[in-house]
């Protein structure tokens, strides 16, 4: 199927649980927004509809929107939030997608309260690792997660690298950072 194929496919079932879509993104892997709440249904979905059949999930990673320069801000177009973006791919027809969800930087407004998805560990198992390194680097909780620890930096590390907003510490145990 094509991108649009599997689109249509989804719009059909999910109607406006799919907020967005983007196939004609030249250099960049097509791709639809679907609602945080409706993940674990809509990847669902993508899996076992015999049509799809997306058996793998090939990648996952956490991206995050923030202009840190307070001048560039207002240009900056779009509205600090962070992504989780999925890259599937179905071994039996050969077709890949992307699946982003949206998140809010901080859960409810609330800095320092991290932003919450449900987990699809229970639909592809690779997801375990996957979700361990977005929760680690961008500070994403994956709700329903069979065991969230992080998995590159140590336990007592504090903060998430990968957010743009991140001050990375003068010194680690004696070790010093910068």
């Amino acid at each position: 199927m094509t991108p649009a194929e599997i689109t249509t496919a989804l719009e059909q079932k999910f109607g406006e649980k799919i907020t967005s879509k983007k196939l004609d993104a030249a250099g960049f892997d097509p791709f639809v927004v679907v609602e945080p709440s409706a993940l674990v249904e809509i990847c669902r979905f993508l899996r076992d509809d015999p049509r799809l059949g997306f058996d793998m999930l090939n990648c996952m990673s956490g991206v995050d929107y923030f202009e840190v320069d307070a001048k560039k801000a207002p240009k900056a177009g779009f509205e600090p939030h962070l992504e989780v973006v999925y890259h599937l791919q179905s071994f039996n027809h050969g077709h890949r997608f992307t699946l982003k969800v949206i998140l809010p930087r901080w859960k409810d407004g609330k800095a320092g309260e991290l932003p919450e998805v449900n987990s699809v560990v229970g639909i592809w198992n690779m997801a375990n690792w996957h979700e361990r390194e977005v929760y680690d680097l961008t500070g994403i909780n994956f709700v329903g997660h069979p065991g969230l620890t992080r998995i590159l930096l140590s336990e007592d590390w504090a903060g998430h690298p990968l957010r743009k907003d991140y001050e990375f510490p003068l010194e680690y145990h004696g070790i010093r950072g910068r």
